[in-house]
């Protein structure tokens, strides 16, 4: 357990509505862990319906298929949350989530706490209702994707998706960290070899350039448009 009192909910996103006495009394109510690289914070399909704040670090979350190989579906930094589905509906977790990269320290808020929040506090509940459209209009691309693009294509498509975090003007991006060509190759269902070849065939075209400590995509219109012709948009 984290005894350290330097932590607060503060950083929050989805607390900002919230006075800072709101936010510390429900820090109150948590329990802080800290994670070491790998650990395992949440196993799927277990009963648990606490939800996580992740106040350090960054969280992955992960399923596996029954052949034993990781999908990655979403990284979560500090200052969001993650497990409000089994919270909500009671059901068991649909997913593993992990600590990713240093280590991670989270807070979790018993389900009553967080039902009792949602209740009392209409700002927050709207955040909720947001990211959960949010979750479904990502699932239901994943779902297109997976339907209609081949691997070369999946590639090119989470590349421009991870563009869209780091652009300032929508033509270009610098990706930072350097993403990992097997975490590419777990998000898009593919092989870390496929991947590693469609990166190379998109820095002969001019299209991405891989510097000190960032992956700059110079092009994201042609990158776009690889994706949308196939897609057929």
């Amino acid at each position: 357990m984290v005894q350290d009192g330097s932590y607060s909910f503060d950083g929050i996103t989805l607390l900002a509505s919230l006075s800072p006495l709101e936010r510390a009394e429900l820090l109150r109510k948590c329990v802080l862990k800290r994670y070491a690289t790998g650990e395992h914070i949440i196993d799927g399909q277990s009963d648990s319906r606490d939800v996580y704040f992740v106040v350090e670090g960054t969280v992955r979350v992960v399923n596996y298929s029954l052949s034993g190989r990781e999908v990655a579906l979403d990284d979560i930094p500090a200052g969001n949350f993650f497990g409000e589905l089994s919270a909500l509906d009671g059901a068991p977790r649909s997913a593993f989530v992990i600590a990713q990269g240093a280590p991670a320290v989270t807070a979790a808020m018993p389900p009553e706490v967080f039902l009792d929040l949602l209740s009392k506090h209409p700002p927050v509940s709207m955040e909720i209702m947001r990211r959960l459209t949010c979750m479904i209009r990502q699932a239901n691309d994943r779902i297109m994707d997976l339907s209609v693009l081949g691997a070369n294509n999946r590639v090119h498509a989470e590349l421009l998706r991870q563009c869209w975090q780091f652009t300032r003007d929508g033509h270009s991006a610098e990706i930072k960290p350097i993403p990992v060509h097997s975490d590419i190759a777990s998000r898009v269902s593919t092989t870390r070899e496929t991947v590693a070849r469609v990166m190379g065939d998109l820095a002969k075209e001019g299209i991405v350039e891989r510097r000190k400590d960032v992956l700059a995509v110079l092009d994201m219109h042609k990158l776009a448009l690889m994706v949308e012709e196939v897609r057929g948009n």
